[in-house]
C-alpha cells in the first residue's frame, strides 16, 4: 500500500474510533477542505470541523474503502450515519473523497456528496422543496460556518 494510502485508512479509521486528534495531525499545516456544506477551511480549522462533528455525532458511524493513492493525489469513498442535530433527522450520507498530499500530509481535501440528498434527509420537506437551489446551499453553508466559529471560540 502507498504511503499516502496508508495515509487515508488511518484518517478514516480514526475517524471511526472518534479520534480527532489523530485526524488533525494527518492535515497539513497549510491544508485546504471544501465540501457542500463546509466551505474554503484552512489549516486548523478543518480538525476544528472534524472534532466538532465527532463530539456533536452521538451516533456517528463511518465506514470506508476504495482507498487510492500515489505520491500525489488520492481518492476513498466513505459514508456516515448519523442524527443530524438541526433537525433530528437520521441521516446516510454518502461521499466520496478527493486528496492531495504534500510533505507526506493531506494538502487538500475534497469530499462530494449530493446536497439535494443529504438536504432530503437532514432536513426533510424543506431540503426536498428547496434542496437542489442554491439558495438553500447558501444558507446550510452560513449555517454551518456559524456553528464551526462558535465551536472554535468555545475555549
Amino acid at each position: 500500500m502507498h504511503p499516502n494510502a496508508e495515509l487515508i485508512r488511518r484518517f478514516y479509521q480514526a475517524f471511526a474510533d472518534r479520534d480527532g486528534k489523530t485526524m488533525r495531525a494527518a492535515y497539513h499545516p497549510e491544508a485546504r477542505f471544501d465540501d457542500p456544506a463546509f466551505r474554503g477551511l484552512q489549516g486548523a480549522e478543518i480538525g476544528d470541523m472534524w472534532e466538532m462533528l465527532i463530539a456533536r455525532g452521538k451516533d456517528l458511524k463511518i465506514a470506508f474503502g476504495d482507498i487510492e493513492a500515489d505520491g500525489a493525489k488520492g481518492r476513498a469513498h466513505w459514508e456516515a450515519w448519523y442524527t443530524f442535530s438541526g433537525t433530528g433527522r437520521k441521516v446516510h450520507n454518502v461521499i466520496e473523497a478527493a486528496f492531495e498530499f504534500r510533505d507526506g500530509k493531506i494538502y487538500r481535501h475534497r469530499d462530494s456528496f449530493p446536497f439535494w440528498r443529504w438536504s432530503r434527509q437532514a432536513l426533510g420537506l424543506p431540503g426536498l422543496l428547496l434542496g437542489w437551489t442554491p439558495l438553500l446551499a447558501k444558507k446550510v453553508q452560513a449555517t454551518a460556518r456559524k456553528s464551526l466559529d462558535a465551536w472554535r471560540a468555545r475555549a
